[in-house]
């Protein structure tokens, strides 16, 4: 039986275009399956635990895929307490859809800056929660990381609630396995369509935890001829 592939951030992006561009499955859908994907992972680690949980949002498509996990995790009865790297005029594209999603439901988005960095790593100690969301950084992280997102990932792994990752613990490259600066060390991480290279290479490995790969409304085969 053939080993199911093994692909690189590149291929990764390139998989995410041919999805918009020969199937017509756009980005706001594929950030939704991708979401609720997440979020039925994260219920099965809950099943047994109290239902208070942390989601930490970045900017990019993966901070999307977060606001999606929270939305249908409060649907499902799930108190979620949603977590911003910077402000939130700083999302754009389909990211700032679901964001704003989350808005109108009257969800708080706590904004964290170097001003409010203290207090709100205070309140997460004391919050103990029972799951952290991880979705500061994606595949497409290439430089250190830096800022509020490094401090973020800091708190993350201080904390001893069970920590869920997007696709990629936050500070992993994709590709080649090395960590880029600092890495959320990840129970489980619930990647899309196929692992990642740097899953299995150099620190992936310690830092991914349990990897499930779910797809994203495509049949797999059909992107894996790309």
């Amino acid at each position: 039986m053939k080993s199911p592939p093994l692909i690189t951030a590149q291929q990764a992006r390139a998989w995410d275009k041919q999805a918009r561009e020969k199937f017509a499955v756009s980005t706001l859908v594929l950030m939704e399956n991708a979401g609720r994907a997440v979020a039925h992972e994260a219920l099965k680690v809950l099943k047994n635990k109290p239902k208070t949980i942390a989601v930490f949002c970045g900017k990019g498509n993966n901070a999307g895929d977060g606001f999606v996990a929270a939305r249908h995790l409060l649907t499902s009865g799930i108190k979620c307490d949603i977590f911003l790297a910077g402000g939130i005029e700083d999302i754009g594209n389909e990211a700032k859809i679901n964001l704003e999603i989350l808005m109108r439901l009257r969800e708080k988005i706590i904004e964290v800056g170097q001003n409010n960095l203290e207090k709100i790593r205070r309140g997460i100690i004391r919050a103990r929660y029972s799951l952290v969301i991880d979705a500061i950084l994606g595949v497409g992280l290439s430089g250190e990381v830096r800022g509020v997102c490094r401090d973020l990932i800091g708190i993350i792994n201080s904390s001893k609630a069970y920590t869920l990752s997007v696709d990629i613990p936050s500070g992993l490259d994709a590709t080649i396995g090395k960590i880029l600066g600092c890495c959320v060390k990840a129970d489980k991480t619930v990647t899309f369509v196929a692992k990642k290279r740097g899953m299995v290479l150099a620190d992936g490995p310690k830092y991914c935890g349990r990897i499930v790969v779910r797809d994203l409304g495509i049949p797999s085969q059909n992107l894996l001829k790309a």
